[in-house]
């Protein structure tokens, strides 16, 4: 095919696309190129002020967020009321994931640190998928099992050398590898 024909039909990544920022996510990584078409017809894009809640803990979780510009604070609150800030996420990282197949509250708050734009997966979302393209939804969601066990493992680790570093016994039996 002549070169121009190809430029003229080739939708193209560009660093400003949509379908260039989730296919540089680890989730979406292995996408196709069709499946990756899908995904950005599926999300739903959302612009935030400074300091606006995405959500707060307790919630009822309904799904992910990536954040495109910006950045959120991930935050549980003491019995007290007292915040205890657990991660500051920039662009490029994905928060609430856990609650993209399984319902459950959220274990934490999230809020903007300044003027951000997230990109939002539902289950509701993935479910419609599942029925209408069920292979596209089963890479997606194959990406997320990916992602989330590499999450564990590293979490097994650092739990292991936390207890080895405070002098714990560490043994299969109490920590699983």
């Amino acid at each position: 095919m002549d070169p121009l024909w190809i430029n003229i039909f080739r939708k193209k990544l560009d660093d400003e696309s949509l379908a260039y920022f989730l296919k540089h996510l680890p989730i979406f990584s292995e996408l196709s190129p069709r499946a990756l078409s899908t995904l950005e017809n599926l999300v739903h894009v959302r612009n935030y002020e400074a300091n606006e809640t995405i959500f707060e803990e307790g919630d009822p979780g309904s799904g992910m967020y990536m954040i495109r510009s910006g950045s959120v604070q991930i935050y549980a609150c003491d019995q007290s009321g007292a915040e205890d800030e657990l991660a500051r996420l920039i662009p490029g990282d994905f928060f609430g994931e856990t609650t993209l197949t399984a319902p459950a509250p959220r274990s934490a708050s999230a809020r903007t640190m300044e003027s951000t734009e997230l990109v939002g997966l539902f289950r509701a979302d993935i479910l419609e998928l599942a029925e209408r393209k069920p292979s596209v939804s089963s890479s997606i969601l194959l990406g997320l099992t990916r992602v989330v066990s590499e999450r564990l493992q590293a979490a097994s680790q650092e739990i292991r050398r936390l207890r080895i570093q405070a002098g714990e016994r560490v043994s299969p039996g109490n920590i699983e590898t």
